[in-house]
């Protein structure tokens, strides 16, 4: 492939490297011998208790069936709490809902006032522009002109 340079290891330093590696396992396993525990005496002492074995398995039989029976009674708190938490969070959104439900009719209500408010307005402008037409268009009652009777009018 290519000329390439092979370098030789220098030997003091690895002399070195191997000396501080016997160094720290020296240092380890005197570490070892220090933290060593020592031995143990215990003084002998019967085992088992007073009971005989009948009446260690009938307390064993015992305690079996009620932690059946605690099983069950937790599994069934467990459930009614599970029910409970979701109940109060049904509540809660009805609660919300509710207030949203408040919040709108409110808000529908000023609509409509305001509605109600510009069609009164709209309906005052209306009548009193209507009013001034007529009041316009109609001629003063001392300015009242009778026309000449003629020929057409006779015939109404």
């Amino acid at each position: 492939v290519g000329p390439y340079v092979l370098v030789t290891p220098s030997e003091t330093r690895r002399q070195k490297l191997q000396q501080i590696a016997k160094k720290e396992l020296n240092d380890l396993e005197q570490w070892k011998k220090e933290r060593k525990p020592g031995p143990i005496t215990l003084v002998p002492q019967r085992l088992g208790g007073n009971e005989s074995e009948a009446q260690v398995r009938q307390n064993q039989q015992r305690i079996l069936m009620q932690s059946k029976y605690q099983k069950k009674h937790k599994r069934e708190e467990y459930v009614k709490a599970k029910k409970a938490a979701e109940e109060a969070e049904i509540l809660k959104k009805k609660a919300i809902q509710r207030e949203k439900a408040e919040r709108l009719e409110v808000k529908k209500k000023q609509e409509e006032m305001q509605r109600r408010e510009m069609l009164l307005e709209d309906q005052k402008y209306k009548t009193s522009e209507l009013l001034n037409r007529l009041d316009m268009g109609l001629p003063k009652s001392d300015s009242c002109q009778i026309a000449n009777p003629g020929p057409e009018s006779a015939a109404w």
